[in-house]
């Protein structure tokens, strides 16, 4: 299998055969909330984020209660997730802007959402797929090294390759196909190497391979 789009028509149907529901792995309850445990999953696991939330949200759970706390309160809290003083002081002042610009909501645009302190291209592209239902296609470094390993993208970084998944996978799919690709990913494609034997999808696309290559994407 060698063209770009044989494989991604592959990988469309098998995933879909492994992951036909797809809840998103971040507990939340609205944009808001969805917001601030995307941006405190950055360098962090959405396991440990998960049980972080709930204590963060039973003080705010939304932008006026959150401006109540201090960005040292919120440090306090959310110091497991790591990056804590950048991640509190990015919550308090994004909690602010929503109440003075945007009447206490999550914008439902991309440009808005990058505008917002701490929140970048692929945090916007989470909340924007999965709030608002707007085609995206959030690229993680775990997504890019999967993409890079069967052969879907040449791109040096997540925003080529984001651009090169956009092209061979049909735009209406692209919101559940990148969990789907998380999915696999963490049960059977480690982020840290696959040998292109150790997991469906790799050896389907290496079939000549008959020894293991270690690889660090």
């Amino acid at each position: 299998m060698s063209l770009r789009q044989d494989k991604a028509d592959y990988i469309i149907k098998r995933l879909e055969e492994l992951y036909p529901q797809t809840p998103i792995p971040l507990d939340h309850k609205d944009p808001y909330t969805l917001l601030i445990a995307v941006l405190l999953s950055a360098q962090c696991t959405d396991e440990r984020v998960n049980k972080i939330t709930p204590l963060l949200f039973k003080k705010a759970d939304s932008p006026n209660k959150m401006i109540k706390l201090t960005p040292i309160e919120i440090e306090a809290i959310i110091k497991p997730c790591g990056l804590s003083p950048k991640k509190s002081k990015a919550i308090y002042e994004l909690s602010h802007i929503l109440i003075d610009k945007f009447q206490g909501l999550v914008p439902a645009s991309f440009e808005e959402l990058e505008s917002l302190p701490g929140v970048g291209h692929k945090t916007a592209s989470v909340v924007m797929a999965q709030s608002f239902n707007v085609p995206a296609f959030p690229v993680d470094t775990h997504i890019h090294r999967l993409a890079q390993r069967w052969g879907l993208t040449n791109g040096k970084n997540v925003e080529q390759t984001e651009a090169d998944l956009k092209k061979i996978f049909p735009k209406e799919k692209w919101n559940k196909l990148h969990l789907q690709i998380i999915f696999y990913g963490r049960e059977f494609c480690s982020a840290r190497g696959c040998d292109g034997l150790q997991c469906e999808i790799c050896s389907a696309f290496n079939i000549l391979r008959k020894s293991p290559v270690l690889t660090k994407k």
